[in-house]
């Protein structure tokens, strides 16, 4: 759910709810942008014939409206002013190696996690973990292992924002319980993820924070069930994800 106060410009409000729209369904038309979003033909080409103007969507065949790569650009200088995310970068890529799985980093903004970035060991399963990627973070083990670090106050002004949508037979959908699950990984310093996203995917993270105990992003190691059963997901994995996280701290700490 999106918050709307007075404060807000509805007209930029639309321009970016296009934007979204045209972005989630890789390209898409006067008409199905004006149908879906239930706005007027003309509000849409109006929106869409400034964004184009100003770079941020381009027409190609039959009338489709793509996103710019303008907003690359953007995204990159974003990224790059999260200063875990080169600190932490190139211990994700040891970590992946050293798993022999897909390693993340993943950070919280406005309630959701999205992923900073992705490395791929030599067996890593192919998923949707692209950087920019959101996700609740209700459903990973890096976003409950963050929310483990917040105040109690903070994670239900989040679960009041977003729910808890089931995105899975396994995601935990009800307040009490994902409570009690934090309770469990700020006690052992990390957290599991058994297919609660994505069916099939299970994974081992922990939070990075700061000298104050404030929580920067979280990494983690994710791979098929097959291959992370407990013997390795919860005997093994921990151990490796909290050295790689000692070392991103001390450097946080000292850089």
């Amino acid at each position: 759910m999106k918050l709307e106060d007075e404060t807000t410009v509805k007209t930029t409000t639309k321009s970016l709810r296009i934007v979204e729209f045209v972005h989630e369904h890789n390209g898409a038309g006067i008409t199905e942008i004006a149908d879906q979003l239930e706005l007027s033909k003309s509000t849409v080409y109006k929106h869409l014939r400034t964004l184009e103007q100003e770079r941020y969507v381009y027409k190609g065949d039959g009338d489709v409206y793509y996103v710019g790569l303008r907003f690359l650009s953007l995204g990159v200088g974003a990224r790059r002013r999260r200063r875990i995310y080169e600190t932490a970068k190139p211990e994700i890529q040891r970590l992946a190696e050293e798993s022999g799985e897909m390693a993340n980093l993943l950070v919280e903004e406005h309630g959701r996690g999205i992923f900073l970035y992705r490395a791929d060991s030599s067996r890593a399963v192919n998923l949707d973990t692209h950087a920019g990627r959101e996700v609740y973070l209700h459903t990973t083990a890096m976003g409950k292992a963050i929310l483990a670090c917040l105040p109690e106050r903070r994670v239900n002004e989040i679960i009041d924002r977003h729910g808890l949508p089931e995105m899975t037979e396994h995601t935990i959908t009800d307040r009490e319980l994902l409570f009690e699950d934090l309770d469990t990984i700020a006690e052992q310093g990390w957290a599991v993820d058994r297919e609660e996203r994505l069916k099939g995917l299970c994974c081992v993270a922990t939070a990075i924070t700061d000298p104050d105990d404030t929580p920067l992003g979280a990494i983690s190691v994710s791979g098929p069930r097959s291959r992370l059963k407990d013997g390795k997901l919860v005997d093994e994995l921990p151990e490796l994800i909290l050295n790689i996280k000692n070392v991103i701290e001390l450097n946080v700490a000292y850089e």
